[in-house]
C-alpha cells in the first residue's frame, strides 16, 4: 500500500470511528439540535424527588469523564492528523495515535453504556421505555470526514 493511500485508509478510519462514537454519544446526551431540544429530561420522565438526587450525582461525574476522554481524544486526533499530513511521515506514530484514539473511544464507549444501565437501574419500566424511546428516536448524521467529501 502507498503512503498516500495508508494516509488516507488512516484517515478515514478514524473519522469513522469517531462518528460512530459521537453517535453514541450523540444519542445518549440528546444535544439541543435534535427534536429533543430543550428538554429538561429529568421532568420528561417525571423522576421522584429520590430518583433525581441519584441522576444529578450520577450525571455530573459521567459528564465529567465524557468530557475529558473527549478532550484527550482531541488532542491524539490532531497529533494524528498532522503525522499523516508531515512532511516525512512516521508510521509508528501514526499508528500509536491511531491506537490511542481506539484506546480512548472504547473507554468513551463503555462510558456512555455504564451510565445509560445505571440510569436503566434508577428508572422503572414505564420510565426506561420513554427514555429507550427517546435515545431512539435521535438521529445519526454523517461522520465528519464523509461530510467533507460529499460537499
Amino acid at each position: 500500500m502507498k503512503p498516500t493511500s495508508l494516509r488516507i485508509a488512516l484517515l478515514l478510519s478514524l473519522f469513522i470511528n469517531v462518528g460512530v462514537l459521537g453517535a453514541v454519544a450523540y444519542r445518549a446526551l440528546v444535544p439541543a439540535s435534535t427534536p429533543a431540544a430543550g428538554l429538561n429530561l429529568p421532568r420528561h420522565l417525571q423522576l421522584s424527588a429520590e430518583q433525581l438526587q441519584h441522576w444529578h450525582a450520577s450525571e455530573t461525574a459521567f459528564l465529567g469523564q465524557l468530557e475529558a476522554t473527549a478532550t484527550d481524544i482531541r488532542q491524539h486526533r490532531d497529533r494524528l492528523v498532522r503525522a499523516i499530513f508531515a512532511e516525512n511521515t512516521d508510521p509508528t506514530l501514526i499508528e500509536a495515535e491511531r491506537t490511542a484514539i481506539a484506546r480512548l473511544q472504547d473507554e468513551q464507549q463503555k462510558l456512555v453504556i455504564r451510565q445509560l444501565l445505571a440510569e436503566r437501574a434508577l428508572l422503572n419500566p414505564a420510565q426506561r421505555e420513554q427514555l429507550a424511546r427517546l435515545l431512539l428516536a435521535q438521529p445519526v448524521g454523517p461522520s465528519t470526514i464523509e461530510q467533507l467529501h460529499r460537499e
